[in-house]
């Protein structure tokens, strides 16, 4: 029989929800603690002579529903291994059931062997979570579908795409014949499900990546028409704004009005806030999966538009610890 369960009673399988944040983004942790009207658990980051990571809870989290919440993003190896030692440190102390939260997931393009002799890190990813005491996880936006099948605990993937939607309907009363354009055809699929929420036709982009470098990208094609049209630019992610860079200069060239960049994870890797910030780009709509130095808000200025997932990570923990479904929040 499983834990806590008797028949013909109403028993909680796990206590109380208890949050722990990591130091990957503690302000969207905050807000989610925020929506949720519940604290941060105390726990003490320890850094020790050695460049060693330690953990210290300050109460007990025995039989507790715990989430740990941690992006993976810049420092990523730190990151990472101080969301492994807080997994493990709560494995240890009993908690009664651990999810992982991870806004974003590290290592997420690195999904298939598409050259000889180069590892699967995604799926070392869910492996090392597991190993450390993860009895589920959520994240947020995965570069491809297929990790979730690298995760042998069960997962809430979710997509930030349903608060963007929200947020851009409001700009579409102004805008001139909108179209979506995506950056690449591997996300045609969430290009074409985001255009039919928002009432507007689809146009591809067909690049080729450089196989031989690894790095860099070559814009051909332009599937679709974009010529006097306001376009709102898609993809899941970006880096160093290479790729959204070679698509901007394309959409121009084929006579686009106005171009307003979509994506959820800001990565933005060196050179990425400079060459946003010299593109003529209407609006940058992002969210907080990952949180945005100042000095690079700053570069980007009042283009940038900022929108919290933590309303959305709040909700689906609390229908997690109910046990009510994920699914009805989006009319799954």
């Amino acid at each position: 029989m499983a834990r806590g369960i008797r028949r013909g009673r109403n028993i909680k399988i796990y206590g109380d929800i208890k949050l722990y944040a990591c130091s990957g983004n503690p302000e969207l942790a905050g807000a989610i603690a925020r929506y949720l009207k519940q604290p941060l658990a105390g726990r003490d980051i320890l850094h020790y002579p050695n460049d060693n990571i330690g953990v210290r809870l300050h109460d007990s989290a025995r039989g507790q529903d715990v989430y740990v919440i941690q992006s993976t993003s810049r420092p990523v190896h730190y990151n990472i291994f101080e969301l492994l030692i807080l997994l493990q440190t709560l494995r240890l102390d009993s908690a009664g059931r651990i999810t992982a939260v991870l806004p974003y997931l590290a290592y997420g393009r690195s999904d298939k062997k598409d050259q000889p002799r180069v590892p699967i890190a995604a799926r070392l990813m869910a492996d090392m979570i597991e190993v450390a005491g993860a009895d589920r996880y959520m994240t947020l936006d995965l570069h491809a579908g297929q990790l979730q099948g690298f995760f042998s605990i069960p997962g809430d993937v979710l997509t930030a795409f349903h608060i963007i939607v929200n947020h851009v309907k409001e700009r579409l009363k102004k805008m001139t014949d909108p179209v979506v354009v995506t950056t690449d055809l591997g996300f045609a699929k969430r290009g074409r499900n985001f255009a039919e929420q928002i009432g507007t036709p689809l146009a591809l982009i067909e690049k080729r990546r450089q196989i031989k470098t690894g790095v860099g990208t070559e814009a051909l094609n332009l599937v679709g028409e974009v010529k006097g049209r306001d376009v709102l630019l898609l993809d899941d992610e970006v880096d160093t704004a290479g790729s959204v860079s070679e698509a901007v200069n394309l959409l121009k060239a084929e006579g686009a009005n106005s171009i307003t960049l979509v994506f959820v994870h800001a990565v933005l890797s060196d050179p990425a806030a400079d060459r946003l910030s010299s593109l003529p780009l209407k609006e940058i709509i992002t969210t907080d999966t990952i949180a945005i130095p100042e000095e690079k808000r700053t570069r980007l200025g009042s283009k940038l538009t900022v929108l919290s997932v933590a309303p959305l990570l709040g909700e689906v923990i609390l229908r997690a610890h109910e046990g009510r479904s994920v699914g009805q929040m989006f009319n799954e």
